[in-house]
């Protein structure tokens, strides 16, 4: 199929894009976030072309991903020569995000259209965002596996966070602190730089930074399933986690420690850190853990099974 979609999260894309399609990804000239085209620091196949307006309103398209209200609300249909997602062409609208705000008032930007389908990423997001009739479906994420890779050998834990100051308190950002009393907490993610963390490294020397580090903190409050989470356990990193949104699901008990309480959390990582055997251990049960529940061959088949059903 023709596939047309936006790069919005580059680590999710990039997962996408490795299936048996093409993708057309749209591109302008600052390469914006409306035109980002094909990403730098993730590595895409060459299926992925950019196009420009002029060569999307005239592009054959199977079938439009969606993954924001304003592509929803005219800007799809601008760049597709008027050509309406759901009416015109096949779509869907991938949802990443846990819903905000009073739980009564999460309603879905695509809620009550019968020409789309809503794709959540998790379960727990399924269940807390209200989409009226629209017709819904989880399909959970998976990622391109970067191999075993953990050492442990810095007594450290690693957290990655994008945007983490202006993100606050959803992510946790505001619990570093207290929880660097059990160990140094080492902060990546975009705009690290600015809480003194480290920035703007390629994915693949990311992975090799993070799995230096003795334990994956994860201080998420309210968010999706965060997908460095998933990397860390791919990587044979043991966890550390707020029990929040989809986490108590995807981290089992062999493969390090969930909870809601900061004393808990604290002595996990004080554990791993002083015990580095069982550290490895766990790190191992994480990463079987990952490789059966969010390898990349079961996520392209889900999204393979969905595309064919939609474009039926």
């Amino acid at each position: 199929m023709n596939v047309f979609i936006w790069h919005v999260h580059g680590s999710w894309t990039t997962a996408f894009v490795q299936g048996a399609h093409r993708y057309l990804v749209p591109v302008l000239p600052d390469r914006g976030p409306d035109g980002r085209g094909r990403a730098r620091t993730w590595e895409w196949p060459a299926s992925v072309a950019e196009v420009t307006p002029a060569e999307a309103a005239a592009a054959g398209v199977d079938v439009v991903v969606l993954q924001r209200p304003e592509e929803l609300n005219g800007l799809a249909e601008a760049w597709l020569g008027g050509r309406r997602p759901g009416r015109d062409i096949p779509a869907v609208y991938v949802e990443h995000n846990a819903p905000q705000g009073r739980i009564a008032g999460m309603r879905h930007a695509a809620a009550d259209r019968p020409d789309l389908t809503i794709v959540h990423v998790t379960h727990f997001n399924r269940l807390f965002w209200d989409t009226g009739s629209t017709n819904t479906a989880v399909v959970e994420h998976g990622i391109v596996d970067p191999g075993y890779r953990y050492t442990g050998e810095l007594p450290h834990a690693a957290v990655v966070i994008n945007e983490a100051a202006r993100r606050g308190r959803v992510t946790g950002t505001d619990l570093l602190g207290p929880l660097e009393t059990a160990a140094p907490v080492d902060l990546f993610g975009m705009g690290a730089g600015a809480l003194g963390g480290i920035e703007d490294l390629p994915q693949d020397r990311l992975h090799t930074e993070m799995a230096r580090r003795r334990v994956y903190l994860h201080p998420v409050r309210w968010t999706s399933l965060g997908l460095s989470l998933i990397e860390a356990m791919h990587l044979g990193m043991p966890v550390v986690a707020l029990a929040t949104t989809e986490v108590p699901e995807a981290v089992p008990p062999e493969a390090g420690v969930t909870s809601t309480r900061l004393g808990a959390l604290e002595q996990a990582i004080r554990d791993f850190i002083a015990e580095p055997g069982r550290a490895t251990l766990a790190g191992r049960h994480a990463r079987a853990a990952a490789l059966q529940r969010y390898g990349l061959g079961r996520f392209l088949d889900d999204w393979d099974t969905l595309l064919a059903e939609v474009t039926r």
